[in-house]
């Protein structure tokens, strides 16, 4: 994710009676408001985290404690800039500290495993080797598949935020190569400048005018193709490596 293109909250980009606004207080020092919000929303921390470990989850669980220190981390980390609201990016924190926390403990068991096989007979080894191997590849590929979905999720939030919508999206994509890749090459100018990707997050709209003095196409191609550029920038903000393909150049 790119720290210049995004800003911390403000009061003005925060009303105090949101949530978002609570936060912000928060990040200003208010130790008391930051017990009072992880207090009230440990329902929703619990939530997350059972939904990710596919199983209940109770306070006594390492995984709720984990759970715990995300949101508050959320809270710390917390910008108007990422375009989405808190307890969405609050969500995807969660579930990403809980996803390492899971392959950690898989790669350990792992390790324990193989150290307690040299005590085993060779036949009987080999067996159980392959199925633990096969084991972890599987709830590898089911944690790849879970975060990716969840990005796609979060990424459609996003876009609704700019009244985007994966329907509209097909539909305003560039029909040719070459005009796609002109478009990410406008949304990469774009996010490499500070000032229009601030301009961008805060305002929701594309800074046509400013964008212009930075390439080399026309006025009418950019907002022919406004909406699809916003997209692609939002795939760099928002850091979705799971729509790093989108992004990647084509073959012309």
């Amino acid at each position: 994710m790119r720290a210049t293109s995004l800003q911390p909250i403000t009061a003005e980009a925060a009303p105090a009676f949101t949530l978002e606004g609570k936060v912000y207080e928060v990040q200003k020092g208010d130790e008391s408001l930051r017990n009072f919000i992880i207090n009230s929303y440990q329902p929703f921390i619990k939530k997350v985290v059972s939904k990710v470990c596919n199983r209940f989850i109770d306070h006594s669980m390492d995984e709720y404690s984990i759970g715990l220190v995300a949101f508050n981390e959320a809270m710390d980390q917390y910008q108007t800039g990422q375009g989405s609201k808190f307890l969405t990016f609050a969500d995807m924190v969660i579930r990403r500290r809980i996803i390492d926390f899971i392959r950690k403990e898989s790669r350990q068991a792992k390790t324990i495993y193989l150290d307690q096989t040299e005590l085993d007979d060779e036949g009987g080894q080999d067996e159980s080797y392959i199925q633990q191997k096969a084991a972890i590849h599987f709830y590898d590929e089911q944690c790849q598949i879970e975060e990716r979905v969840e990005q796609i999720e979060t990424y459609e939030q996003l876009l609704l935020d700019y009244g985007i919508t994966f329907k509209v999206l097909s539909k305003n994509c560039p029909k040719h190569i070459d005009a796609r890749e002109n478009a990410k090459q406008v949304a990469k100018i774009l996010v490499d400048n500070s000032g229009l990707a601030q301009h961008l997050t805060e305002k929701r709209q594309l800074p046509i005018k400013d964008l212009l003095q930075f390439v080399s196409c026309s006025r009418k191609t950019i907002e022919r193709n406004r909406k699809y550029i916003i997209a692609v920038a939002l795939i760099y903000i928002g850091g979705f490596s799971a729509l790093q393909s989108y992004i990647e150049p084509e073959a012309l």
